[in-house]
């Protein structure tokens, strides 16, 4: 995942996954190791959530380890400090441009910054001119709404820096043109994980 790279149209997204709000650092990583075992996945978001800071460091430190392993970029959520402690592949920042600023001086360019909570153009915009390596559309969780689409449509078809279209209940595998398709809920809570993912990967293959 890097900044300013060009992709064809056709191409079909590559998978960011989210791991869920609530995820255990007892049980989870085995539930993600079958995951990443079904599809190939570019990127893997260590989500906050409402865990508190001993326990989102424990989860994160598992998880970079279990992804990277994977082949996974494996990003932290809002915390750069524990991203470089970890040796983690970058952070996703949701906390304003003066975060990001302070994000890209203490990781680029040897790690990615990306970019979330953007909500018009206007915002994207100011974090694309700060050289984030990604801007993200859409919510972590829910149904992705008709202005985060048209949001990742727009810049996909405008930008060189890739866009992130997040659509945690997508089940029709639509990504706007974005080049990274961000999922989350729709894996986390289907009978088979895995499976879930599998059948999403194989739709877009069919398509390439």
């Amino acid at each position: 995942m890097s900044t300013r790279v060009e992709y064809p149209e056709a191409m079909a997204p590559q998978l960011y996954l989210i791991t869920p709000a609530a995820a255990d650092p007892e049980s989870f990583p085995a539930l993600l190791m079958s995951v990443l075992s079904a599809a190939e996945i570019s990127a893997l978001l260590v989500r906050r959530g409402d865990l508190a800071d001993a326990a989102y460091a424990a989860l994160a430190g598992k998880i970079v380890n279990i992804g990277q392993g994977a082949g996974c970029a494996v990003l932290l959520e809002n915390d750069t400090a524990l991203a470089k402690k970890l040796g983690a592949d970058g952070v996703h920042v949701t906390t304003g441009s003066k975060d990001t600023k302070a994000a890209i001086a203490a990781l680029k360019p040897a790690a990615i910054v990306g970019a979330g909570n953007i909500n018009s153009r206007h915002d994207a915009m100011t974090m694309g001119e700060l050289d984030v390596d990604y801007v993200f559309f859409g919510p972590f969780h829910g149904q992705a709404d008709a202005t985060a689409a048209d949001l990742a449509q727009w810049w996909a078809e405008t930008f060189e820096i890739p866009a992130v279209f997040s659509d945690p209940a997508a089940t029709s595998g639509l990504h706007h043109g974005a080049e990274f398709l961000a999922l989350s809920d729709s894996i986390w809570s289907a009978p088979s994980p895995a499976a879930a993912i599998a059948a999403i990967a194989a739709s877009f293959e069919e398509t390439a």
